[in-house]
C-alpha cells in the first residue's frame, strides 16, 4: 500500500497540471482547438516521467521494470480519470456550449453528445499513459548490455 502512495499522488498532480492547462486554454478560447491538446502527452509523460524516477530513487533495492510500469500505468491512469472526470464536468455543467463549439473546428460535420466526446477523452488519456509508459521505461530499465574493456 506505501508503495501506491507515490504513482496516485504524482498522478494528483499531473491531472491537476492538465486541468490547470485546460483552463488556461479556455481562458485564451483556445480549448475548442483539438491541436492544443498534443501538450497534454508532454504533461503526462512529465508526470510518469519523474513518478517512476522518484519511485526508483526511493526504492532502488526492489526497482525493477514491472514495478516501475507498474508506477507509471498507475501514475498515468490516476491523471486520466480525474481530467476526464473534470473534463465531464466542465462539457456537461459549466460550459453546455463547449461540445458544439468543439465539433464546429473538426471538419467533417460530426454530431455527438458529451458523453462520446468524454469517451475518447479518455481512451486517449489511456493511450497516451501506456506509450509514454512504454518509452519513458527503456530510460530506467536495468541493461544487460555487456560493455567490452
Amino acid at each position: 500500500m506505501k508503495q501506491l502512495t507515490l504513482p496516485i499522488r504524482f498522478g494528483l498532480v499531473t491531472s491537476a497540471v492538465l486541468i490547470a492547462y485546460f483552463l488556461l486554454l479556455s481562458l485564451l478560447h483556445k480549448h475548442v482547438n483539438p491541436v492544443f491538446s498534443f501538450f497534454n502527452a508532454v504533461i503526462t509523460a512529465f508526470g510518469i516521467f519523474e513518478a517512476i524516477r522518484v519511485y526508483k530513487l526511493q526504492y532502488l533495492e526492489a526497482f525493477s521494470y514491472g514495478e516501475g510500469f507498474k508506477t507509471g500505468l498507475i501514475t498515468g491512469g490516476v491523471a486520466t480519470v480525474s481530467f476526464t472526470a473534470f473534463f465531464l464536468l466542465y462539457a456537461s455543467e459549466l460550459n453546455t456550449d463547449f461540445i458544439p463549439q468543439l465539433l464546429k473546428t473538426i471538419k467533417g460535420g460530426f454530431d455527438t453528445n458529451v458523453g462520446m466526446v468524454t469517451a475518447v477523452v479518455a481512451i486517449m488519456g489511456f493511450a497516451t499513459t501506456v506509450i509514454c509508459t512504454l518509452t519513458i521505461m527503456q530510460l530506467f530499465k536495468k541493461s544487460k548490455n555487456i560493455i567490452p574493456k
